[in-house]
């Protein structure tokens, strides 16, 4: 418990450091710094604002004990209420503070930009890629998010053999973050005569959307071309050269985008998308230097992990990383997966709180 307190306490002081400074006119001078500065603010505002609940709720209690002392019998009573009363909040509020002190991922709040790609599988690969952007498109739309589509290669058979989007909105990274990995299904593709089930993959990475500071990027890096955008089968869509494939030299990442507007629009959204992906080609880097980090994680959030299956002929969704099952693979493909993702927060909240005790 003092060690929580020390904590709470050193949060405190910066948490006011940093009003000091965001109260200075200067700062208005250096954009960068004031939003570095606000960014550090509002992600301590939930742990400082528990914090004086914690002291205003023990200093309640200090006084009740003192009041309880009290000869009046009335006095005593009405003492001895309020302590039960506040005892009971003290207990609410460090569970809330418990878990609020657990390490943070700094991007949880960040939009994301998804990739999801047919694997394994042929068509039927293909197909589920397209069930599974539906699937995410929907439960974007529950959250009250919105969705961007930035690139997308349509597969003659139905669904996409690639196809990449923005999600935006409040903390979309931290419920969509587990959503990496490898996901099969086993069904009965409607091109199959005798019945059999088949087992295909489409791989998902949800990343980061990253931010210019997060990010140096040198234009002379960068080599910018135009082509032609096309449709399902290499049907043009338009007469122009309006899709922009960007590739940094460097590390020979590459994004592009074709469903924008105009070229203009287009270019800005690869270099989103180029950005968020050296962006996060660094975070993986920086962790697997650290090496404990992802140990601490559901999963490595790598795109040849196995995470989950979907068993049609069961109706059932089983996530492998945490041996959660539910019949409700019908609701699921509907883009409920709200259990699924509380069900995975969980019990990251578990393994972080278990890595902080030890």
């Amino acid at each position: 418990m003092n060690n929580m307190i020390d904590r709470l306490e050193s949060m405190e002081r910066r948490y006011e450091e940093l009003n000091q400074m965001l109260m200075d006119p200067s700062i208005g001078e250096d954009i960068k710094k004031m939003t570095e500065v606000t960014k550090e603010q509002a992600s301590l505002q939930n742990a400082y604002d528990l914090y004086q609940e914690y002291k205003k709720v023990t200093t309640g209690i200090e006084e009740a004990k003192e009041l309880a002392k009290e000869n009046d019998p009335e006095i005593k009573e009405m003492a001895k209420m309020e302590l039960t009363e506040l005892e009971e909040q003290l207990v609410e509020v460090e569970e809330k503070l418990h878990l609020e002190l657990i390490p943070k991922d700094p991007n949880d709040m960040k939009n994301v930009i998804v990739e999801i790609r047919g694997a394994a599988g042929g068509d039927e690969g293909n197909i589920f890629a397209g069930d599974l952007y539906r699937m995410y498109t929907k439960y974007a739309e529950a959250q009250g998010w919105t969705i961007d589509l930035m690139e997308a290669t349509e597969a003659e058979a139905g669904g996409f053999s690639n196809i990449s989007f923005m999600v935006k909105g409040d903390g979309v990274y931290s419920k969509l973050k587990f959503e990496s990995g490898s996901h099969r299904v086993q069904r009965v593709p409607k091109t199959e005569t005798q019945g059999r089930i088949h087992t295909s993959t489409a791989t998902v990475l949800v990343m980061p959307e990253a931010e210019e500071v997060d990010v140096d990027i040198n234009p002379s890096d960068l080599r910018i071309d135009t082509y032609r955008a096309s449709g399902a089968g290499g049907q043009h869509i338009n007469k122009t050269d309006s899709a922009v494939r960007i590739t940094h030299l460097p590390t020979g990442i590459v994004a592009s985008s074709q469903d924008g507007r105009s070229q203009h629009d287009n270019k800005d959204k690869a270099m989103k998308a180029l950005i968020t992906r050296i962006y996060d080609k660094m975070i993986t880097e920086q962790e697997q230097a650290i090496g404990s980090e992802r140990k601490s994680k559901i999963g490595t959030g790598d795109r040849a992990e196995k995470i989950r299956t979907y068993n049609y002929p069961q109706n059932r969704v089983t996530d492998h990383r945490i041996g959660y099952s539910v019949q409700q693979l019908d609701r699921i493909m509907e883009g409920r997966i709200d259990d699924l993702i509380t069900a995975l927060v969980n019990e990251d909240q578990r393994l972080k709180l278990a890595g902080e005790e030890q």
